[in-house]
């Protein structure tokens, strides 16, 4: 019988090669939520900061399914919104990425210097408990992962189109994991892609 094998967090000799990592697990984290029924319609979006730059985040496209998520759709955003790399540059290609993603996310990485990706979707279940405002119950082993750890905004008011949005949606979720918006969907964070996508 062989011993026992811990794992361990994977150890990089390059920026270049934890980015393709980080990529890679941003968009196959998009393809198990596809799979799961995470993406209806064409919203939700998730991000992962870029290792080297840490004031910029990879997010994915507006519009394209999660399912289809692959490594190259991915934009990488500054802190201005402006998309700097991925399969369009420029100002101009600002309109790939949906609004609120960029005001989100940006307002989140910013805020958050701690956290490497974060997730906002509109899954059925989290949107239809969302809309009963309140806070997950410690009622499962799933849902105690967020026992004292989210919160619900008194005054969140619909889609984030404005950079106040990103910044109140920045500051209700403070130090907690998660942040259920009313009638809306979900927003999670993490020290990983993996964390935030579970």
């Amino acid at each position: 019988m062989a011993g026992f094998v811990t794992r361990t967090p994977p150890t990089f000799s390059s920026a270049e090669e934890e980015r393709l990592r980080r990529k890679q697990r941003l968009a196959a984290a998009f393809r198990v939520l596809g799979r799961s029924g995470f993406n209806e319609g064409v919203a939700g979006h998730g991000s992962v900061r870029d290792p080297e730059l840490p004031d910029r985040h990879w997010v994915n496209v507006r519009g394209q399914g999660f399912r289809q998520v692959k490594v190259s759709d991915l934009c990488l955003v500054d802190g201005n919104g402006t998309v700097v790399d991925g399969p369009n540059k420029g100002p101009a290609a600002r309109s790939l990425i949906a609004y609120a993603a960029l005001t989100i996310h940006g307002s989140v990485h910013h805020a958050r210097p701690d956290v490497i990706s974060a997730v906002h979707t509109y899954g059925l279940y989290g949107r239809t408990w969302a809309a009963l405002g309140h806070l997950l119950d410690p009622i499962s082993q799933d849902t105690c992962a967020f026992y004292q750890d989210q919160d619900v905004p008194d005054d969140y008011t619909g889609v984030a189109l404005e950079q106040e949005e990103g910044k109140k949606l920045a500051a209700a979720l403070g130090d907690h994991k998660a942040v259920l918006l009313r009638n809306h969907g979900v927003l999670t964070v993490g020290h990983s892609v993996d964390e935030a996508f579970w």
